[in-house]
C-alpha cells in the first residue's frame, strides 16, 4: 500500500475515532430542562448518574423507576431512612448491599451538609422536597450548586401528595429516561386511588364520621399531640369520605393540639401514625410498623396507646374504631394504600370489596425490588 494511501487511511480512522468520541462525550452530556415541582425551568442532565438525595425516603420513588437497582444513580444522601424506617432499609441493604457504602450529607439546608464532598463526587443532581423550599433559598444551596454546575429538582410526596405525586413521577420519569416506568406506575396510582373517589362523592356531609389523625403518636411518650389539617393524611381522610378534626380546625400543615380539645370532641374514629422509631428513639412508644412488625406487637402497641389515662373513655376507642397506619405513607408514592384502609375504616360496607393487604402486596409485586413483608396499619382489638 502505497505511502499516501496509509496516510489517508490512518487520518480518516483518527477523524472516525474522533467523531465518535465527540458523540459519545454529547451523548452523556444530553441534557433536557424540566419544569420541577416548585416551578422551576431547570436545565438537567438526561439519565444522570450521580445524583444526591436531599432526603434518604426518596428511595420509595427511585425504587419505583430503578427497580434492578435503586441505588445504581445514588452517589448520597440523607441518613433519615436508616434512622426512621430501618426496617425498609435492611430490607433494601440485603437485596442490594452497596447501600452500606452511600455516604450521608445530612441535611442540604445546614451547615453540617458538606457541599464540597458533593462537588468531589461529580455529582450531577439533587432532589430536595418541596416543603424545603423556604429553607433552600434562604441557605443560598441552591446558587452554590448551580455555580458548582449541579441542577437542583424538587419534587413532593408530603405537602401536596394527592397533586403532585402523579408530576412528580413523571418528572422523574424524563430525568432518568425511565418514561414507561413512571406511566405504568403513575396509571395504577390513579387506578388505585379511583377505587375510592366515586364512592366517595356520593356519602352526605352527615354520614361522614369526624376523624382525628394522632400525628406520631406515642413517638415521645410525655407529649401529645400533634395532627394535620387539611393536607397529607387529613386529605386522605377527607378523600377517603371523613371529616378530619384537623381540617375543621385550623388552617395550614400540621399542628400541635391539647388533649382537652380532643376529649372535649370526642371524635368518631382515631387513627395514629406509627413506625419503628425505636433505634432513634429507644424510649418510644409508638406502633413499630414496618417490614419487620408482627400483628401481635401491634396489637400490644395499640393497647398501650389507648390506656393512656382520659383515651379509654372516648367512643372510637370503646366502639373499635381506634387505628393506626404506617406514618412513611405521609411522604411515600404508596400513599393510596393508606386512603384506602381510611375508606374501609370509615364505610366498611361501601368499601367492602377493596382490599388494601392485596393492593400492598399487588405493588411490591409489579413495582417494588423487595418482596411484602411486615405489618403496616391495625386496629385495636382486630386479628391480624
Amino acid at each position: 500500500m502505497k505511502f499516501e494511501t496509509l496516510t489517508r487511511s490512518f487520518c480518516s480512522t483518527v477523524a472516525a475515532t474522533a467523531l465518535t468520541l465527540a458523540a459519545a462525550t454529547f451523548a452523556l452530556a444530553e441534557t433536557i430542562t424540566v419544569t420541577d415541582i416548585a416551578g422551576r425551568t431547570v436545565e438537567v442532565e438526561k439519565s444522570p448518574t450521580k445524583v444526591v438525595l436531599g432526603e434518604g425516603r426518596m428511595l420509595y420513588t427511585l425504587a419505583i423507576l430503578d427497580k434492578d437497582n435503586p441505588f445504581q444513580r445514588v452517589a448520597g444522601w440523607k441518613d433519615d431512612l436508616v434512622k426512621y424506617d430501618p426496617d425498609a432499609y435492611r430490607k433494601y441493604l440485603a437485596a442490594f448491599s452497596e447501600a452500606a457504602d452511600i455516604p450521608s450529607f445530612g441535611s442540604p439546608y445546614s451547615d453540617e451538609w458538606n457541599l464540597e464532598a458533593v462537588i468531589s463526587l461529580g455529582t450531577e443532581v439533587v432532589l430536595m422536597n418541596l416543603g424545603n423550599l423556604l429553607k433552600a433559598q434562604e441557605s443560598g444551596i441552591i446558587e452554590k450548586l448551580d455555580e458548582a454546575g449541579i441542577a437542583t429538582v424538587f419534587v413532593d410526596f408530603r405537602q401536596d401528595p394527592t397533586q403532585n405525586t402523579v408530576p412528580s413521577i413523571q418528572l422523574l420519569g424524563r430525568i432518568f429516561d425511565k418514561r414507561d416506568e413512571a406511566d405504568a406506575f403513575t396509571d395504577y396510582y390513579q387506578k388505585q386511588m379511583k377505587l375510592i373517589y366515586g364512592r366517595v362523592a356520593g356519602i352526605p356531609v352527615e354520614d361522614r364520621p369526624i376523624v382525628f389523625i394522632e400525628r406520631a403518636a406515642g413517638y415521645n411518650p410525655a407529649k401529645c399531640c400533634s395532627t394535620f389539617g387539611a393536607a397529607n393524611l387529613g386529605r386522605l381522610v377527607d378523600l377517603a369520605g371523613g371529616r378530619n378534626w384537623g381540617s375543621l380546625k385550623f388552617p395550614g400543615f400540621a399542628t400541635n393540639v391539647s388533649l382537652e380539645a380532643i376529649f372535649s370532641d370526642d371524635p368518631d374514629i382515631i387513627i395514629g401514625t406509627g413506625g419503628n422509631w425505636s433505634e432513634a428513639n429507644p424510649a418510644t412508644a409508638a406502633v413499630l410498623f414496618g417490614y419487620e412488625a408482627t400483628d401481635a406487637m401491634v396489637q400490644e402497641r395499640l393497647g398501650a396507646l389507648a390506656s393512656r389515662e382520659g383515651w379509654s373513655d372516648l367512643s372510637a376507642v370503646k366502639n373499635g374504631r381506634f387505628h393506626s397506619v404506617y406514618h412513611q405513607f405521609y411522604n411515600s408514592p404508596y400513599h393510596f394504600v393508606a386512603m384506602q384502609a381510611f375508606a374501609k375504616w370509615l364505610h366498611p360496607e361501601l368499601f367492602q370489596d377493596v382490599d388494601p393487604d392485596a393492593t400492598m402486596k399487588e405493588l411490591h409485586e409489579k413495582f417494588l425490588p423487595i418482596d411484602y413483608s411486615g405489618v403496616f396499619w391495625g386496629t385495636l382489638g382486630a386479628d391480624g
